[in-house]
C-alpha cells in the first residue's frame, strides 16, 4: 500500500496516493459497517446528513492524540472542541499531496467567511526527525497561520498513526542518507464535539470538502 514519491513524477505520485486514500477509506467504511450495531446514534441531524466523504461516525478509533505544537505545548483533540477539525498526516518535504491538501483546506476555510473561524486544520508530521518545530511553524504559515502542526517522538508518532489507522513508511532516496515518506493520503474530520465523523479521500476536491464542512458546522 505504499507510494514511492522519490522515484515517481507528480502525476504518478498523485494516482498512487489516491489509490492509498481510497483503500484506507474502504477499510474505514468496512470497519464502521461491521461495528454499526454497536455505534451510538448521533441524533437526528447527524443521522440524516448526506456527506461527500466517507461517513465514519461512531468509529472506535481516531479518538484522540497527545502531541506537541511548535511552541512546545502538548495538544489533544479536546483543545479543538467547538470547531470542526480536519486532521492530516504528512511531512513538510512532501512534493505534492501534502501541500495540495493543506492549500485546499486553507482555500475552503477562507471561502466559508466567518464560519471559517470554526474550522481548524491540524497537520501531524510523520517525519519528526526532519520536521523541527521551526520548520513546522513556517510550513503552516505558508497556508494558514491558524493551522496547527504537531510532532512527537518516533514512538508517539507511531502510536498516533496506529490510533488513526493511518500508515506511513520511509522510502530510501537516490542519494545516501536521503529518504521520502509514504503515507496515508486522506484527512480525518471531527465535529465540534470532538468526535470523528468523516474520512476525506485525497483528490475529492475543494467543493466536496466545503459541502461536508458546512454540513458539520450546521450541526453546531
Amino acid at each position: 500500500m505504499n507510494q514511492r514519491p522519490t522515484n515517481r513524477g507528480p502525476t504518478a505520485l498523485r494516482r498512487r496516493l489516491m489509490k492509498i486514500g481510497g483503500a484506507v477509506a474502504v477499510s474505514v467504511l468496512t470497519l464502521t459497517l461491521l461495528a454499526g450495531c454497536d455505534a451510538p446514534s448521533s441524533g437526528g441531524s447527524a443521522a440524516t446528513a448526506t456527506f461527500k466523504g466517507v461517513d465514519i461516525t461512531g468509529a472506535e478509533y481516531a479518538r484522540t492524540f497527545s502531541l506537541t505544537d511548535p511552541d512546545g505545548q502538548r495538544r489533544t483533540l479536546a483543545d479543538f472542541k467547538g470547531k470542526v477539525t480536519v486532521v492530516f498526516f504528512g511531512f513538510t518535504q512532501c512534493p505534492d499531496v501534502c501541500p495540495t491538501t493543506m492549500a485546499e483546506l486553507a482555500q475552503v476555510k477562507a471561502s466559508l467567511g466567518q464560519d471559517g473561524d470554526r474550522v481548524q486544520g491540524v497537520f501531524v508530521t510523520v517525519d519528526p526527525e526532519r520536521d523541527t518545530a521551526a520548520a513546522l511553524k513556517t510550513y503552516m504559515g505558508a497556508f494558514d497561520p491558524s493551522f496547527v502542526a504537531l510532532r512527537g517522538s518516533p514512538e508517539e508518532t507511531a502510536a498516533t498513526a496506529k490510533e488513526f489507522k493511518a500508515v506511513y513508511a520511509k522510502v530510501p532516496g537516490k542519494t545516501e542518507g536521503s529518504y521520502s515518506v509514504d503515507h496515508t493520503a486522506g484527512s480525518y474530520v471531527f465535529d465540534a464535539l470532538g468526535k470523528v465523523r468523516l474520512f476525506i479521500r485525497y483528490g475529492s476536491g475543494a467543493q466536496a470538502l466545503a459541502d461536508d464542512l458546512k454540513a458539520l458546522l450546521a450541526q453546531g
